[in-house]
């Protein structure tokens, strides 16, 4: 099983939303993928209420995509994490590359990055809908492989 990693800054809409999406879409095209999903700056979520966001989870549902009632909470990034999965994406590279450089160097230019900015620049819906097409391709990708 090969596994990729989603990164954004609080592990709660963006990265979790890529998660959900790519599992649900790896199982439909039979793909030897299985995607989490980690934070890189949990204590920037402080305002974060329950484990995933509505905005998330809501698109989710409209692609028929449940979560289980027991959905995790965020998880932070570790080292060990960039060394376990097979490809790392971080969600937006203007936010997360200097996040990178900061707490993991090492791993900086060794990372996938796309341009799906957060809430307080993006809409959710674009937002979403970025993520949902950039996923979509990867899926595409991998499926060629």
């Amino acid at each position: 099983m090969q596994t990729i990693l989603f990164l954004c800054t609080g592990n709660y809409y963006r990265s979790r939303f890529a998660e959900h999406l790519f599992n649900y879409l790896a199982r439909k095209h039979e793909l030897n993928w299985q995607a989490d999903s980690r934070g890189l700056a949990l204590e920037r979520g402080i305002n974060n209420v329950g484990a995933i966001s509505h905005y998330a989870k809501t698109a989710l549902a409209q692609k028929g995509i449940t979560l289980l009632d027991e959905e995790r909470f965020p998880q932070s990034a570790l080292l060990e994490d960039f060394q376990s999965f097979t490809k790392v994406i971080a969600i937006d590279e203007e936010e997360h590359r200097p996040l990178m450089t900061e707490r993991f160097p090492q791993w900086v230019d060794n990372i996938e990055y796309w341009l799906v900015h957060d809430i307080d620049k993006t809409a959710a819906d674009e937002a979403l809908g970025q993520i949902e097409l950039k996923v979509t391709q990867l899926i595409d990708e991998l499926s060629k492989i």
